[in-house]
């Protein structure tokens, strides 16, 4: 018995049909459907196929949704006969995948039912939020009492990305803030022939605020989106569904090495900050408006008070805290796909920003109302 497939017209009717025959398996060789297409000539609005197979598998599926497609182009209709059963069902949804993946359309809902989705959808997110803040103060009370899991190696490479590895960008930001801040200053101070003065006004806007926010800013976009990226490419590959699963806590090797490193960086980075601050403020006003070293080291040291610095300092810190919460929050919090990695390093660097300037608004204020 001859098994071999085969794809033929038949000419002795009055209109041509194409016969499918033999077993239409994978293992089997299969019949050129473009040259047997075009031996049907000149085809009518409307052909018939006869299935008559003693085997199928996939292949008559994928020779079939051929000859549709091959009848589409042509404006062919195609009237499939002796189909095996459930080969119609089959043809059918791979015409129309789309048809089948559509998702429900969203519901038209109207402003007061997206108001109460809204309200609902930012308590789940502060529910969240709170959750995750409570569980890293409970980890961070198992570490004082040594209770925690925390390896040393992780701390010391998260320290060195977040620390040494951000000294050179600190410098460059740094020391052009410093420049930038003598080049205003002195625009209106030269009026009043006060250009001594400058010194003043960098020492106490770098030790007191640029220095620590504009090493925050730096961070967030540098570390903070790291974490995000990080943690999210992690949750995405099942990494720590796996830490879990072998009894890791995930705050404990993951968020406090990371947060611990930006406790301690943040600070000796924000006073390295300050003093290239200073120091291009220094080559401003030395050399552009004739102020000697002396004067304005002597002027800079006479400004400067230790509540000044303890302030910048006291800024680092919240900061620190505000970046590795807000970047290990997202990238937990991430979905399980590449796309879902990228929204939440986006979502975790412009809430870090947008935390750092309210934070330091309100130090700010909190330090003028109290007069410090």
């Amino acid at each position: 018995m001859n098994t071999a497939p085969s794809l033929a017209w038949d000419h002795n009717n009055p209109a041509p049909i194409l016969q499918v025959q033999g077993c239409w398996t994978l293992e089997q060789r299969k019949p050129e459907l473009n040259d047997v297409w075009r031996a049907g000539g000149r085809l009518p609005e409307r052909i018939t196929v006869q299935v008559a197979v003693a085997a199928w598998d996939s292949s008559l599926l994928a020779v079939l949704r051929r000859l549709q497609r091959l009848a589409d182009e042509q404006d062919v209709v195609l009237d499939l006969q002796g189909l095996p059963e459930g080969v119609a069902r089959l043809l059918e949804m791979a015409a129309s995948p789309s048809t089948q993946a559509q998702a429900a359309p969203p519901p038209d809902y109207g402003w007061v039912a997206r108001l109460g989705l809204g309200a609902q959808s930012v308590a789940r997110a502060l529910t969240r939020s709170c959750t995750f803040v409570g569980e890293v103060v409970q980890t961070s009370g198992r570490l004082l009492t040594g209770k925690a899991h925390m390896r040393m190696s992780d701390f010391w490479m998260a320290f060195q990305q977040c620390g040494p590895g951000a000294l050179p960008i600190v410098a460059l930001i740094a020391s052009l803030i410093g420049l930038i801040l003598a080049f205003v200053g002195a625009a209106q101070l030269e009026a009043f022939g006060a250009q001594l003065y400058i010194a003043n006004m960098v020492a106490i806007g770098m030790t007191r605020e640029m220095g620590a926010l504009m090493t925050a800013v730096i961070m967030a976009g540098r570390t903070g989106a790291a974490y995000a990226a990080e943690l999210g490419s992690m949750q995405a590959n099942e990494e720590i569904d796996a830490l879990k699963t072998f009894g890791f806590p995930p705050l404990e090797f993951l968020v406090m090495p990371r947060l611990l490193a930006l406790l301690v960086a943040m600070p000796l980075l924000t006073v390295f900050a300050d003093a290239l601050g200073i120091f291009g403020g220094f080559v401003i006003g030395s050399g552009l408006f004739d102020i000697s070293a002396a004067q304005y080291i002597n002027q800079s040291l006479e400004m400067l008070t230790l509540t000044d610095f303890l302030i910048g300092l006291f800024k680092s810190l919240v900061f620190a805290v505000l970046i590795g919460l807000i970047g290990c929050y997202y990238g937990l919090s991430c979905g399980r796909n590449a796309q879902a990695v990228g929204q939440a390093t986006t979502n975790a660097v412009v809430s870090i920003i947008v935390a750092l300037v309210v934070s330091d608004a309100l130090i700010t204020l909190i330090c003028t109302q109290l007069g410090i």
